[in-house]
């Protein structure tokens, strides 16, 4: 059965998963969504048999149903290959009593190179297949990890240009040093003085902005996102849940049927909203544990029904999570409003403007599957020293919290249920904080002499990712306001 994609802010929209990646975002401002959430075709016990690549093809043509099986075989063959440095991709370590599902063996050590891998090649057979000549432009706002694994991915890519923008003093060094030396004459990079919220925001204004998407096709050039508003980025992320539960099942973990727990470190919504769309596929999963750092906006609002941005920005030692306007949490406002444009624009318009909403009580019933917490700094930090000396499993910042905050539920809760927990980065990529935490005395180190101590204490070698930029030179040395992005892209595009 074909599915087809709406906006969440308009009952007008209907595209194909083609159209739906090549556009990014709705010309109404809104975010597409699968018109019903496909079943899973095979069962669990048949799933656990199947490696990655075969599991992610079999959850892909469920969304994906206008790419042949050639054409969806061949983007997962390209994107899921010796780039990561596992033939597993994506391991399961178990450690203190919870599983955690290592995200981070791709090129750039981070989860988003499980969607960032395969999407290049989606689009470019999305444009093939939708006759478009224009060369594709990606425009991206990061909190960190999103515009390296996008440069990764789309840098020297025919047909496709990127510019990522960034908060200049927002992201971790090594996220900072891995941009900044990308390669590539189709890429630019640039550090805004701004938090990550005004870059999301800015970028999606360009989005819309027509006048500019005129000019551009005058030159032969259109818009596309490698955010994760883009549903090419959703549905690939989808797959590792999947294949967890498989795993879990396969290696006689959990009995056939048995539900398990999970654990997502979130700001931007769109991992966990990946694992709500597998439960609803007929996932055995049983609670949704959001969990958040100091920027708690998605705490409050699984506690209160209301979603707040006005409040103090927070720079934490997890600072992908530092966001206060989590763009895919408005793929699940539609859902829970039972699928109604009108009301989610409403929503949406009440954010932009007021800066804040109030769901009903009817929709806020239907989050009974989530569960939200938050770890402090403090926590965070205590999170990776325990599980460090308890059984010598290293994990990074944005892991810890979504740790620290599985304690708390299971205390809260006494749910016993086994638990996967998304470890969404390597250690390697926020060395400073996880050294600080496991050995305070290292603090006067250098950021790359840390990496070295960082591999003595946890014997795990440093990944490529680190070595190849510790003396790779600055290619991208650009920074502007928040008000001068669009002059940025006009620049660069030569309009």
């Amino acid at each position: 059965m074909e599915v087809f994609y709406h906006s969440t802010r308009s009952g007008e929209v209907q595209v194909r998963a083609s159209q739906a990646i090549l556009k990014g975002l709705s010309e109404d401002g809104g975010l597409f969504v699968p018109d019903h959430i496909p079943a899973l075709d095979k069962d669990i016990k048949e799933l656990a048999e199947m490696d990655y690549r075969q599991v992610a093809y079999e959850v892909m043509k469920l969304y994906l149903t206008d790419f042949t099986e050639e054409e969806l075989k061949g983007c997962i063959d390209r994107a899921y290959d010796s780039k990561f440095d596992t033939e597993e991709i994506v391991p399961l370590a178990e450690a203190a009593g919870a599983y955690y599902l290592e995200l981070f063996h791709g090129p750039t050590i981070a989860f988003k190179d499980m969607a960032l891998s395969i999407l290049p090649h989606l689009m470019i057979t999305s444009a093939r297949k939708n006759g478009v000549k224009n060369e594709i432009v990606i425009l991206t706002a990061t909190s960190g990890d999103t515009g390296k694994a996008a440069l990764a991915g789309f840098a020297e890519v025919e047909g496709t240009r990127i510019i990522v923008f960034y908060p200049k003093n927002g992201v971790s060094p090594i996220q900072e040093k891995q941009m900044v030396t990308q390669k590539g004459a189709n890429t630019l990079v640039v550090g805004i003085h701004g938090n990550f919220d005004d870059a999301q925001t800015s970028v999606k204004k360009l989005f819309s902005d027509r006048e500019l998407a005129a000019e551009m096709a005058g030159k032969g050039y259109q818009f596309s996102s490698a955010n994760s508003i883009n549903i090419g980025r959703l549905v690939p992320q989808i797959c590792y849940y999947v294949y967890a539960c498989g795993r879990l099942l396969a290696e006689g973990r959990i009995a056939e049927g048995e539900q398990v727990n999970v654990v997502v470190p979130t700001g931007n919504f769109g991992n966990i909203l990946a694992a709500f769309y597998a439960k609803n596929m007929g996932l055995p999963i049983g609670k949704l544990i959001c969990a958040s750092n100091e920027n708690k906006v998605l705490y409050d609002f699984f506690s209160t029904g209301t979603y707040d941005r006005n409040r103090e920005f927070i720079l934490t030692a997890s600072p992908s999570m530092d966001i206060l306007i989590s763009s895919n949490l408005e793929r699940l406002i539609y859902r829970i409003a039972g699928n109604d444009p009108e009301q989610t624009a409403k929503l949406m318009a009440a954010l932009n403007g007021e800066g804040r909403y109030d769901i009903t009580e009817d929709m806020k019933a239907a989050l009974a599957d989530f569960y939200g917490n938050y770890a402090t700094e403090a926590e965070t930090e205590a999170e990776i020293r325990r599980l460090y000396e308890e059984c010598g499993y290293v994990i990074d910042t944005h892991t810890a919290v979504a740790s620290a905050v599985y304690q708390k539920y299971r205390k809260e809760t006494g749910d016993e249920a086994k638990t996967i927990i998304t470890s969404t980065a390597s250690p390697y990529k926020f060395t400073r904080s996880v050294m600080n935490a496991i050995d305070p005395e290292h603090d006067a180190k250098g950021d790359f002499e840390l990496v070295d101590e960082l591999s003595k204490l946890s014997g795990v070698q440093v990944p490529n990712a680190i070595e190849e930029i510790r003396t790779a030179p600055v290619l991208h040395d650009r920074q502007c306001e928040v008000g001068e992005m669009k002059d940025v892209v006009r620049e660069f595009l030569h309009l």
